[in-house]
């Protein structure tokens, strides 16, 4: 029996997040969190009109009360600039896991749905 691998089991699950369901129009992201500032730092999806895997770096923020009832428990960003884009989920997680380990942060994942712009019809 091999022994367990705890990066790729972290790589694998990031992927397993990253995920794009074409028929629903849900894309699976991952936030990279700074804990000890309580915002976003980084955030990951799939992008269908790319067709890439993109990596933001968050630069702007929401405002947020912890006291409030926001139960998610940080700032989500406003605003990003391009960190990176891959061309599978494992290359994304893999960039993932490489900037949670440089700048100790935290994942959180969560489910967005494509927009349909009203041009299309």
């Amino acid at each position: 029996m091999s022994q367990f691998d705890l990066e790729k089991f972290v790589v694998v699950a990031l992927a397993e997040a990253l995920f794009y369901d074409e028929e629903y129009g849900a894309i699976g992201a991952v936030s990279l969190i700074d804990g000890l500032i309580g915002r976003e730092a980084y955030i990951a999806s799939y992008s269908p009109d790319d067709e890439v895997f993109l990596i933001e770096e968050a630069t702007a923020w929401e405002s947020y009360s912890p006291n409030g009832d926001d139960a998610i428990g940080y700032r989500l960003a406003i605003d990003s600039s391009p960190h990176s884009s891959t061309e599978t989920p494992m290359e994304a997680a893999e960039v993932l896991l490489g900037l949670a380990r440089s700048h100790n942060l935290e994942p959180s994942v969560s489910l967005m749905f494509e927009v349909e712009d009203p041009g299309d019809d």
